[in-house]
């Protein structure tokens, strides 16, 4: 799915949660780069339409390989996303591929195996996000609805590798704010009480052999690292921090009695330190990038090693800890050079791997790689109807903000035109304490086929570049967060890039926020602007958040401010776009979800409003089965069928 549902989640983690500087290879490239013929248009499906076959996974004893494809389902007409299985001999794939789940109404978002024999997926319904985490049988099909109940959410905290019937899941169906843990059998429904949650208890953490002994408490601005040392033992608090400082835990030393976490207690970037719960002031840095945060640690299950750390720099990079993982890698480079490269899933013998490979300009293929016989099993093309050749290059690129801070971005231009007085888009991220990364974007690639240059920024907030720039953030929303993006323009014009009266502005939850403000408080900067489940009004916003965001209101109100503290109050209204609808005077297509859990239906509604009582061009896009993004695949459709004629007109590329 293009729009990631997930993008206002980081906020909620607890702590997890014009200067011109270019390169000078993009300064080159952009005085000396020749005029030439645009590459030809594909049409609008190719780029968001779901994968003939994607999302590949094998079980852990090598018996299945599954994956997802569009099917009809047991209730509609309409194809959606469901999972397949077939049987494999080795490495090979055989029999007939049989599918497993009929869904009708949304595609299933993503899905694990538990064992050999049972698959896990979650589902919603219209978008609610009050999902329920449903098992599949892969030899009989029969499906069960392990958390059936209405108006509760639930989530998977462990598969229990160790146990070959149960998993950890946690669910609010006895209290909407908090999360109760229970051990529920895959193959009955039966579930079993494991801890009660108190009501502040906002992550929880199991040993290897499946017993929950960690938990992180929260009230919102300050955090504590709950340890004990077996079940029947009462939760202790061994650290205690304040929201900024994030001490997250990974998963258990091999022995059950250590840990592994990302922590940046005193420093500015996250590490990877082990931790003795006896000495929990005494951390032992087990690696640590010099210039970015990491994001996560991974391990063997079968050699009970550690094995990569993860970070992104400009690119997604790892730094691997033992000479297998490393030599892994450099067998699958040598077979598949120039790829970004992912491990997507593995055998519980970690002897066959299903292997991504990517780039910027395509999905890419996924593959199954035998380890012990080093072959390479090609699965499928995630999208064959884009040529990689004809898809334009997605450039790292730098430029200082008005204040001095540096702002990482990327830079898109359409193949095969001069980087000169173009139509572009600025495509500020959701989050907005996320990132944007380097990769395969449809969106990206759609706006830039369609002749326009695209700059997505890594605005003052934007995680994994160490604290001190997540806290610049702090109060900043529609202030200096909005003039990075605002620089971002100004870049784009000084480098001769862009046309200064062809400039649109694109962005979902947050970045609708930011499109919002742009138009409200820069309303000559841009021509168009494309608002995608954007939170408008803070007061509102503030008052309508889900019931399990409750416990971490408080961070919410240190990190953008307080409706009821007057020292807030006045900042606030002064940056929220519905406040002053009076300033836009720039044409507006707005996209909503009447589901949204996160950015309320009324977010839109009352700019739409305001903006018609003003005779101020506005469309309006609202989809009654949909939520916080649009999932289902003929609703995206529609909406970037909206967007193309919309900015088709106004800023004629």
């Amino acid at each position: 799915m293009p729009f990631d549902a997930k993008t206002m989640l980081p906020l909620l983690a607890p702590a997890l949660l014009t200067g011109l500087l270019a390169t000078a290879s993009l300064q080159t490239w952009a005085a000396e780069a020749p005029a030439a013929t645009p590459a030809p248009q594909f049409p609008l499906r190719d780029f968001f339409a779901s994968p003939p076959q994607g999302f590949f996974r094998i079980s852990d004893g090598g018996r299945w390989l599954s994956w997802m494809q569009p099917a009809v389902g047991d209730g509609g007409p309409t194809p959606r996303r469901n999972l397949f299985v077939q049987t494999l001999d080795g490495s090979k794939p055989t029999g007939q591929p049989r599918q497993l789940t009929r869904e009708s109404a949304r595609d299933i978002a993503n899905y694990f195996w538990k064992g050999d024999g049972t698959l896990l997926f979650q589902k919603d319904f219209g978008g609610d996000e009050n999902f329920h985490v449903v098992a599949v049988d892969a030899v009989s099909g029969q499906v069960r609805d392990l958390s059936p109940y209405e108006g509760a959410r639930a989530e998977i905290i462990d598969t229990l590798d160790e146990d070959p019937d149960n998993i950890l899941l946690q669910h609010n169906r006895r209290d909407k704010q908090a999360m109760d843990v229970y051990r529920v059998n895959v193959k009955t429904g039966a579930e079993t009480l494991v801890a009660r949650n108190p009501g502040n208890i906002v992550a929880w953490l199991p040993d290897h052999a499946g017993k929950l002994r960690v938990a992180v408490a929260s009230d919102g601005v300050n955090n504590q690292l709950l340890y004990r040392a077996t079940e029947a033992d009462e939760f202790k608090a061994i650290i205690a921090t304040d929201f900024r400082t994030e001490v997250s835990p990974q998963f258990f030393d091999f022995d059950n009695q250590g840990l592994y976490l990302l922590s940046n207690r005193g420093r500015d970037r996250k590490a990877l330190v082990k931790l003795d719960p006896g000495k929990p002031d005494l951390e032992q840095v087990v690696y640590e990038h010099p210039t970015v945060d990491l994001s996560g640690a991974s391990y063997s299950r079968l050699r009970k090693v550690l094995t990569v750390a993860e970070f992104t720099e400009d690119k997604q990079g790892r730094h691997s800890f033992d000479a297998a993982t490393t030599q892994l890698y450099a067998r699958l480079a040598q077979k598949l050079p120039g790829y970004e490269l992912m491990l997507q899933a593995s055998t519980r013998a970690e002897d066959k791997f299903v292997v991504a490979a990517a780039s910027d300009r395509t999905p890419g293929t996924r593959y199954l790689y035998d380890a012990k016989a080093d072959t390479l099993s090609k699965l499928a093309d995630i999208n064959p109807r884009l040529p990689e050749a004809q898809m334009a290059t997605m450039q790292p690129v730098r430029y200082r903000a008005r204040d001095g801070l540096e702002i990482p971005a990327y830079l898109t231009l359409p193949v095969d035109r001069a980087p000169k007085n173009l139509a572009c888009v600025i495509n500020p991220h959701g989050g907005p304490w996320a990132r944007d990364q380097w990769g395969f974007n449809p969106e990206v690639q759609f706006l830039a086929n369609r002749g326009y240059c695209v700059l997505q920024m890594n605005f003052r907030g934007s995680t994994g570049f160490g604290r001190k720039f997540w806290e610049a953030s702090f109060g900043q929303w529609g202030l200096s967060m909005q003039d990075d993006i605002s620089d971002g323009v100004a870049w784009l014009v000084g480098q001769g890039i862009a046309d200064p009266k062809r400039i649109g502005l694109y962005g979902g939850s947050y970045g609708g926020y930011a499109t919002l403000a742009g138009v409200t408080f820069t309303p000559k900067l841009y021509a168009a602007a494309v608002d995608y489940v954007g939170v408008s009004n803070l007061f509102t916003f503030m008052k309508t958040i889900p019931p399990y965001w409750e416990p971490f209101r408080q961070q919410m109100y240190a990190m953008v401010g307080n409706p009821d503290d007057p020292k807030d109050n006045a900042r606030l209204a002064a940056t929220s776009p519905a406040l002053h609808v009076d300033r836009i005077q720039t044409p507006l297509l707005i996209a909503q979800g009447a589901k949204d859990p996160r950015v309320n239906k009324a977010e839109s509604d009352q700019v739409v409003e305001a903006l018609k009582k003003r005779g101020v061009t506005v469309q309006y896009l609202v989809k009654d089965n949909e939520g916080h993004g649009f999932h289902n695949e003929e609703n995206q459709f529609e909406f970037y069928g909206a967007m193309e004629s919309f900015f088709g007109q106004h800023l004629k590329p």
